[in-house]
């Protein structure tokens, strides 16, 4: 597994419920926001993916809430890679309050998508480190 690369991320008063606290679909958007800021750090753009003809596409996604989360609270949400071979990687996220405290972790299960035949491309990895200019973020 890579070491977590990390973004950090301050919550916004519209992205929680009447009870005041982030609500559950807001952290697959930090998930997310996490994965692409990683993939843009390592050099990858949209356009370059779709240039070569691939997409990432996630599988399956599984959030562990810890701790509540409120407005104005400043967060860090990490994203590590590992990679075992195949058509899949995992990627490890914790969301963690400033002062250490976690208030999630998530695990997900991806894949890149031929954009043409609509299936998972096999070893992901290599599509990775090709097109990356610092594969070593993803532990490549």
């Amino acid at each position: 597994m890579s070491e977590p690369f990390s973004v950090r991320v301050t919550v916004r008063g519209y992205e929680t419920d009447t009870q005041g606290h982030v609500n559950q679909a807001v952290y697959l958007n930090y998930a997310e926001h996490a994965r692409w800021s990683l993939l843009q750090a390592a050099g990858i753009t949209q356009s370059g993916l779709v240039a070569r003809g691939v997409g990432p596409v996630a599988l399956e996604t599984t959030i562990r809430y810890r701790r509540e989360l409120l407005a104005g609270d400043e967060i860090d949400i990490t994203c590590a890679f590992s990679w075992a071979g195949g058509k899949t990687f995992r990627i490890e996220q914790t969301v963690r309050k400033t002062d250490g405290t976690v208030a999630a972790e998530i695990a997900a299960v991806g894949g890149l998508l031929d954009l043409k035949t609509r299936k998972l491309v096999a070893a992901p990895q290599e599509h990775f480190k090709e097109l990356a200019a610092d594969p070593g973020l993803f532990g490549l």
